[in-house]
């Protein structure tokens, strides 16, 4: 009797504030873990569900590679750019990581030309656009992207050099953008794949580790 006593104490005192206290930094590093997992978005304009610290860490999960710091301010850049001009920045980053193969490129793109969508690039006499720096690659990229969803003047100066060439409100969809933005007819649906991949990574329940 007094043994069980003991283990009911034990577990009691020792066990079950491990539990929480492992629940509580679980809270802290993975915010969104446990929350429902909402649907993936059809349009491309809208709020995005993900918080920077999400988009950076799915996007080191799929790519080990990319510095855990600069995919954290990379991040920023999107949700920033993307809130300016009313696009969804789930939408855009996940079509950064289609683009670009989780920033690991090995197409005509380079990671000095700071484009992270492929505009422009169509062959090897035109491999793409470049930009001066990574928050104007990202800018470009939110612009042509509102190009395509609404026929609405830009909020910021424009540093597309492709825009003039969207019939603007053509796409208000992501599958609109397969056959558009890309030859390719199943770039909707890859698309929406990604973004299923980022909320699974971001809002599935994580179980404790102690």
């Amino acid at each position: 009797m007094k043994k069980n006593v003991s283990v009911f104490i034990t577990c009691v005192f020792i066990v079950i504030p491990c539990i929480s206290s492992c629940a509580s930094i679980q809270a802290v590093l993975y915010p969104d873990k446990g929350k429902r997992i909402p649907p993936v978005p059809e349009e491309i304009l809208g709020t995005g569900r993900t918080n920077h610290k999400a988009l950076a860490r799915f996007l080191c999960a799929e790519n080990p590679l990319v510095d855990a710091d600069f995919a954290e301010n990379f991040a920023k850049l999107y949700i920033e750019e993307a809130k300016i001009e009313g696009v969804n920045h789930d939408v855009a980053f996940a079509q950064m990581c289609l683009e670009t193969g989780f920033l690991r490129y090995g197409g005509l793109v380079t990671p000095d030309m700071n484009n992270f969508c492929g505009l422009g690039s169509i062959g090897p006499a035109s491999p793409g656009e470049k930009f001066t720096s990574p928050r104007i690659g990202v800018r470009a990229q939110i612009q042509h992207l509102k190009s395509y969803a609404v026929d609405a003047p830009l909020k910021q100066e424009l540093v597309d050099p492709r825009r003039r060439y969207v019939k603007q409100g053509s796409s208000p969809t992501i599958d609109g953008l397969a056959g558009t933005w890309a030859a390719d007819k199943e770039y909707g649906k890859k698309l929406k794949k990604i973004l299923a991949r980022l909320y699974e990574n971001s809002f599935a329940p994580s179980p404790i580790v102690s």
